[in-house]
């Protein structure tokens, strides 16, 4: 069905090379947007300056263009957008919706309970929710860094429908509780970030791994703080390798960089996607786009898809199903 009004995003981090699992979850952003006929924005999530790099930035545009997914706008990345995160947390702040928290790593590990579903892990047991004004000035002339937190109902429960995971319902304190908006370092978390760039860029879809579902309870609660609109959410399966670990930047062989010297194209990459996910029965290579006139999301099986041993040491003949 077209949808013009329809507005996706590619947010890829420059922390490392993509892999095989980064174009899988960009190119089904990419084929809806343009089954649709919407407009796919490319958004740089360069928040960590310890972590990114110029060079990997140079990659991930190279690596897109390689693969044949463009996009139509490009927002400014989120390194320069400071100045909209600081007015979002004053925002929240006025409210009385934010509080400093000096946990120090090792506090936080010890003061730790039972872990949460997915990649949440331990709630935040609201230490620092509790100190004294006296407390917290005493702390901040001590000089102890300080995070900023969100104040979150435990108990709110939020239901949604994923368009491949299915009805959701989670509570915060399921998703972490209190979470940091600002980092000790000074660095904005990804959940405000991401929350505040995807209202002003007008985004309508989110497309990202099943492993970030924990994160949309949390978004929704700061979307809603934040006098904004719900975007719809996919959260696609994961691929993973032969030993059912998820892909990672540590996965070097699996790059889209390594494939390519392989011998690989893109074609390849895709038509093996294809197949891997049962969107496709036919063997061979297709170009990014042949899938796009009959794309939708019930098409695609929640279930994580595991990679064959044998793609780590032929990774062009596996994917072109050569052998």
């Amino acid at each position: 069905m077209k949808n013009p009004a329809l507005r996706g995003r590619l947010a890829p981090s420059p922390t490392g090379l993509l892999h095989l699992g980064n174009a899988w979850a960009f190119w089904l952003a990419w084929l809806e947007v343009r089954q649709a006929g919407g407009r796919l924005v490319l958004r740089l999530e360069d928040l960590d300056p310890a972590r990114s790099r110029a060079e990997f930035v140079a990659q991930i545009r190279r690596d897109l263009a390689w693969l044949g997914l463009d996009w139509d706008e490009e927002a400014p990345p989120q390194s320069g957008r400071g100045p909209a995160y600081e007015a979002a947390l004053a925002a929240l702040a006025a409210r009385g919706l934010t509080y400093p928290c000096f946990c120090t790593r090792r506090e936080l590990r010890s003061l730790a309970g039972a872990p949460q579903a997915g990649d949440a892990g331990a709630a935040y047991a609201g230490t620092c929710r509790l100190l004294s004004p006296e407390r917290r000035a005493a702390l901040a002339a001590a000089g102890r860094a300080q995070a900023l937190r969100l104040v979150c109902p435990p108990e709110r429960t939020w239901p949604f429908q994923d368009r491949v995971a299915g009805p959701q319902e989670m509570t915060l304190a399921e998703c972490g509780g209190d979470f940091a908006l600002r980092r000790s370092d000074g660095v904005f978390a990804y959940q405000l970030a991401v929350v505040v760039d995807d209202l002003e860029q007008g985004v309508t879809s989110v497309v990202r791994g099943r492993d970030l579902l924990v994160s949309t309870p949390r978004q929704l609660h700061l979307l809603e703080l934040l006098g904004g609109r719900a975007p719809a959410y996919a959260h696609v399966p994961l691929i993973l390798d032969h030993r059912g670990e998820r892909l990672a930047k540590r996965h070097a062989g699996l790059s889209l960089a390594a494939l390519r010297e392989a011998g690989a194209g893109p074609e390849d990459v895709f038509g093996f996607l294809a197949r891997l996910a049962g969107l496709s029965d036919r063997p061979g290579p297709r170009p990014a786009g042949e899938l796009a006139a009959g794309f939708a999301w019930d098409r695609l099986r929640p279930e994580d898809l595991r990679l064959p041993e044998s793609l780590a040491g032929r990774p062009a003949e596996i994917l072109a199903s050569r052998t």
